[in-house]
């Protein structure tokens, strides 16, 4: 190729980049303020009509499955589980931690006391009974 051809080929090149840059720009001045020229969607809110909702995850990263289908008192606890002993310390499995007699759970309820199938919890002096439900 001669120099003038390439000259010539640069010279529309850079040309034809300059002008599709002063287009966008002027095409962006020209927009109502804040809207921006994009071609994304609106977010997107995933409507689970009373279902699981599929993008959770059904087990945690270091390999427990969560149960996501808990019922939750008006006290935010969910008692999920007691280990009883009678003789020594129990154990409640409480939205999901292991609290034991004296741990806070929940919004700040202190485990008062634990039974078989339920646990006693206290809140600024008033105490809260969350029973243990039986699967079916």
């Amino acid at each position: 190729m001669s120099k003038n051809k390439i000259s010539n080929f640069f010279n529309f090149g850079l040309s034809f980049f300059i002008l599709l840059f002063a287009s966008l720009v002027l095409r962006q001045a020209c927009l109502p303020f804040g809207q921006v020229l994009s071609f994304a969607q609106e977010e997107f809110v995933y409507d689970a009509k009373g279902r699981r909702n599929p993008f959770i995850p059904l087990v945690t990263p270091d390999g427990r499955l969560l149960k996501l289908e808990q019922e939750v008192s008006e006290t935010g606890l969910s008692l999920e589980g007691v280990i009883y002993d009678a003789n020594g310390i129990s154990y409640a499995i409480v939205n999901g931690g292991v609290v034991k007699i004296g741990d806070i759970a929940g919004d700040n309820y202190q485990v008062l006391k634990i039974e078989q199938d339920k646990v006693i919890f206290i809140k600024e002096g008033q105490t809260t009974e969350e029973i243990l439900k039986k699967e079916e």
